[in-house]
Order: structure tokens, then sequence, then C-alpha cells
């Protein structure tokens, strides 16, 4: 198995990913085909791959934030059982990651990721792949280190029209960061800073902003 960067929307290996992320995940989840053009050209973002046999069988998007010392996942996706995709990707994005912040002069200070609760998004099939399923990726994700930080999380939909997302938790993975809380501040420059991309947000996104920038730290829960 390849573990691929993919640098421009052009390549043909992006359209197989963005099949795979369309089949996947909700249509407010994914951020319009042409919409990618300018991000994927971002040093600090990588869109990379699993190819196996010439076929696409995994992605992960992931990006570093060299002036906060933190990442963010924004997906991982596992597109046929059996290869042990999951943890390729994973090993390899932590790799990488972990690269990029020492040409920074830092150690890795955590992770980022949006989960879904279970709970709440039963209606839908993730593309009918068994390691997709909610109830799966959030126990894996529990395994690796991930929790919760302990706030009502909505985030802007990624179709940009001002709609507010739910059904997910803000998580963290700690790497250099000890305790059960993280700063608020941190909280609120990352998310200020990744949906700076989106302009149209909800009343519900910025009273949640609100409420972190009243508080000085947030608690992280297991999830």
């Amino acid at each position: 198995m390849e573990y691929v960067q993919i640098k421009s929307i052009d390549d043909p290996l992006f359209v197989k990913m963005y099949e795979l992320l369309q089949a996947v995940f909700p249509e407010e989840e994914v951020l319009e085909f042409e919409l990618w053009r300018e991000p994927i050209q971002d040093p600090h973002l990588r869109i990379c791959v699993a190819v196996h046999e010439g076929e696409v069988v995994g992605a992960t998007e992931y990006r570093y934030y060299p002036d906060m010392n933190v990442a963010m996942t924004d997906f991982t996706i596992i597109g046929k059982e059996g290869l042990g995709v999951g943890r390729f990707l994973m090993k390899k994005r932590e790799e990488d990651l972990m690269k990029m912040a020492k040409e920074h002069g830092n150690e890795l200070f955590g992770m980022f990721a949006e989960i879904y609760d279970p709970y709440r998004v039963e209606e839908h099939e993730f593309g009918g792949i068994k390691p997709m399923d909610p109830y799966v990726r959030r126990e894996v994700l529990s395994h690796i280190g991930y929790r919760k930080l302990n706030f009502p999380y909505v985030h802007p939909s990624w179709k940009n029209d001002g709609e507010a997302v739910s059904a997910l938790d803000f998580c963290f993975l700690s790497y250099k960061h000890e305790g059960d809380t993280l700063p608020a501040h941190l909280v609120v420059q990352f998310l200020k800073k990744y949906y700076a991309v989106l302009p149209n947000k909800s009343d519900a996104w910025y009273e949640m902003i609100k409420n972190l920038e009243a508080k000085t730290e947030v608690e992280l829960l297991p999830i």
C-alpha cells in the first residue's frame, strides 16, 4: 500500500478521493469540488490517499498550525475492509505531522477532530462501509486517545449556507499536553481560524464562540 499526497484537484487520484468522500459523508460535510483548488496549495495542509493495486482504498486530510502548534484531522476514510487501512493512515499521518512540527522547532502539542455522536446520526449509512460506522469509529478514536471538549458543539455547514451542523463532538488528542482541560482561548483561536474560510455562519455558532470566550478552561471528557 502506498501513501500518496495529492497536490492538485486535477490529479485523477483527487477525483477518486472526492467520490469516496461523497459516498461516505453527508452533503453538508463535503466542500464543493472546485473550492478545493486553492486550499490544496496550502503547505500546511495535506490530502493523502492510501493506494492499493491502483485504487484509492482510503484517504485522510489534516493540517498543521505552526502558530498554535496544533493539528486538525479533517477526515479519515476507510474505503475497503481487511487491509489495515485505518492504522496505515493513522501512522503515516502522525509521522508527517511530527515532521512538520519539528521543521518549525516544535513538538506537536495535540490534534483536534470532529467526531460523530452515533446516537444522533443513526439515519446516515456512511457509504455502507462498516469501519466507517460512527459507533466503530468513535470507539477506535477513544482507544487512540481522543477526548471530547465539554461544550455544546456546532459548526458551519460546508455548503456555506449559514446553517449550523450538530451531531458531532469537538475532540482533542493530546501529545505534549497533560491534564483534563484545555485553555479556552486556544479552542476559540483554533475554531475562528479553521472556519474563517466559511463566511456564512449561524447565530448558534457565534453564540457558542461567545460562551467559550467567557471561559478560562474547557474540560476534556472521555468519549
